[in-house]
């Protein structure tokens, strides 16, 4: 039985979970500066921890798909 165990000290990354601010801008077309009012206005979903941004995978590729708009 084969088991999908990642060894201590193994040179296979875990999957992404996060999405840095550069790869937002690149995927919006828009600039750093934008990207970063966005976030402060809340546009786009992220967590402030200290002076920068927290923004994961998966809130972002849902605020994509939904254009922002709340889901029940």
């Amino acid at each position: 039985m084969e088991e999908n165990l990642i060894a201590a000290g193994s040179s296979i990354s875990p999957p992404r979970s996060r999405i840095t601010i550069k790869e937002i801008a690149k995927d919006l077309n828009v600039g750093l500066h934008s990207v970063y009012r966005m976030l402060d206005d809340r546009i786009i979903p992220g967590i402030k921890l200290g002076r920068g941004w927290l923004v994961t995978l998966h809130a972002y590729g849902e605020w994509k798909r939904t254009c922002g708009t709340k889901t029940a």
